[in-house]
């Protein structure tokens, strides 16, 4: 079962190569290790030889997925816990901290010295405890939770949420500040917790996927398309040529229409309300535009299984070109607007600084990774269909402020514009959809470049055609605790500006 103890000193690569390999789970390597080399490769981890990808358990075994950045290859780890119990990541690398607090109160293993025991997606709602493990009548009444104390002379707090105004998804903000200076920043998050892995449990693949693409709605093509090739590599199924580059035009549309809000958002909140409505006239663009070519505005559903279920036709790829045209013209009077106003670049340059070592540490995907100099981009560097053959740019800054992420998705809407022409010039004819095979047993899994950052889903397949387990992790699990830490020592006039830079999902952590 376990993997021969392994000295501290050794390397990561050697560590994982003394696990027993697991056949089972494709297409990355998987090995099976005891609670020794779990350690180990765990400080290894911490000291940066390997970023974290997930973290997540079932019944008797916690996994983790890494991705060593000496062989630039991912894997997964396996740690079989018989008595529901294993050896705390977090106790040695922070970033693990709140998946081992979700897979606490989720299926009930004990991370042993995990240096947070408080709840996290649990409220003390449910009903139950461990919904995901062994469930047990649970009489909590949901407790005041305790946020952490600051002390000094003069501190106040303000809370903020769960509640806030506009269409907005609810958490909890607790600020500690001196005058209008933030000392701290704690988040409270889980109140759009929908039971999600549940949900997918027991059912069957194509309604499995339907609640993937629910994730986090504004990232559903992206969502769906990690738990379509997870499910692909489980079953061993390969979609048509053009349901892959179509696959890849409406990922890129996605991008283009998020990357847009987002900018005229930040803009926004800084009360520069004229960027906001011509990048929201264009983002309008972009949705009709999908609309159009597969129907529906934010292509939900469209990505499944084995393929597509909406083909491109002439009027759709009309649209898209018109489309293309129309915001690569805009584009750049936007960004001199953007340069040319000095009240807005007093507001977003300096603002909100994540450094390279906390987003490094933390593996921070997306705007808020490139911004401050960590250059991992999922469609490139665990490069899937077809973006190995398409020419694209990762820009990558270092200034880490809300200045650079804005500067990193402007670049990321000309890039996406530039594939886009790339993928309409390259799309094959053929069929849309592959049949997807029911294995006795198989584990799959994918990782997706959605507009925040890579969006990862590991499943295991039933032989019945239905899902025995999923696990979804989106961008956000890693970048919201890196928000905490930038927005310290700014006003708290600039925390809306700053969220909405990182711009985090509620729903795609929550699960």
């Amino acid at each position: 079962m376990s993997a021969p103890d392994t000295p501290a000193g050794s390397g990561l690569a050697h560590l994982l190569d003394l696990g027993r390999p697991i056949g089972d789970l494709r297409p990355w390597a998987a090995v099976e290790v005891g609670a020794a080399a779990w350690v180990a490769i765990t400080e290894r981890i911490a000291a940066g030889e390997a970023d974290l990808l997930a973290l997540w358990g079932e019944p008797g075994v916690v996994r983790l997925a890494l991705f060593d950045t000496a062989t630039r290859r991912p894997a997964v780890v396996r740690l079989s816990c018989p008595e529901g119990r294993y050896p705390s990541v977090g106790a040695l690398h922070p970033p693990a901290i709140r998946p081992e607090r979700a897979i606490r109160e989720l299926v009930g293993l004990e991370p042993v010295g995990l240096p947070d025991g408080r709840p996290w997606l649990d409220h003390g709602r449910w009903g139950v405890r461990t919904p995901l493990g062994t469930p047990e009548a649970s009489s909590d009444a949901g407790e005041p939770y305790a946020f952490l104390t600051a002390e000094g002379e003069g501190l106040h707090q303000i809370p903020v949420g769960p509640v806030h105004a506009g269409i907005i998804e609810p958490g909890h903000f607790r600020f500690t500040a001196n005058g209008e200076t933030v000392v701290r920043l704690e988040e409270r998050l889980g109140y759009v917790h929908r039971g999600l892995e549940g949900l997918m449990t027991g059912a069957p693949i194509a309604h499995a996927a339907t609640l993937a693409g629910r994730a986090s709605g504004d990232s559903t093509v992206a969502c769906g398309l990690a738990f379509a090739r997870a499910v692909e590599a489980a079953a061993g199924t390969e979609p048509p040529p053009r349901a892959v580059w179509l696959r890849a035009l409406m990922a890129e549309l996605e991008r283009l229409a998020n990357h847009l809000g987002d900018v005229g958002a930040i803009c926004n909140d800084a009360a520069f309300a004229l960027m906001h409505a011509h990048t929201g006239a264009l983002r309008e663009r972009v949705l009709r535009a999908s609309a159009t070519a597969f129907g529906h505005r934010l292509m939900m559903d469209r990505v499944v299984p084995g393929g597509v279920v909406a083909d491109l036709g002439a009027e759709g790829a009309a649209a898209i070109r018109a489309l293309v045209g129309t915001v690569r013209a805009a584009l750049p009077a936007l960004v001199r607007l953007y340069d040319g106003t000095p009240s807005l670049q007093d507001r977003t340059a300096g603002t909100g600084r994540a450094t390279a070592a906390l987003v490094a540490r933390f593996a921070c995907g997306g705007p808020v990774g490139r911004a401050s100099g960590r250059a991992f981009d999922a469609r490139r560097d665990l490069a899937y269909p077809p973006y190995g053959s398409l020419a694209f740019t990762v820009l990558v800054l270092t200034a880490g402020d809300v200045d650079a992420r804005v500067r990193v998705r402007i670049a990321e809407i000309e890039a996406s514009l530039a594939l886009v022409d790339e993928i309409l010039a390259a799309l094959p004819e053929g069929a849309l959809l592959a049949p997807v095979e029911r294995p006795a047993t198989g584990e799959g899994i994918a990782v997706a470049e959605a507009f925040r950052g890579d969006v990862l889903a590991w499943v295991r397949l039933a032989g019945d055609g239905t899902v025995a387990r999923c696990h979804l992790r989106d961008a956000s699990w890693f970048q919201w605790p890196v928000l905490e830490a930038a927005i310290e020592g700014n006003i708290v006039a600039d925390f809306p500006l700053l969220n909405k830079s990182f711009n985090c999902s509620y729903a795609g952590h929550d699960l």
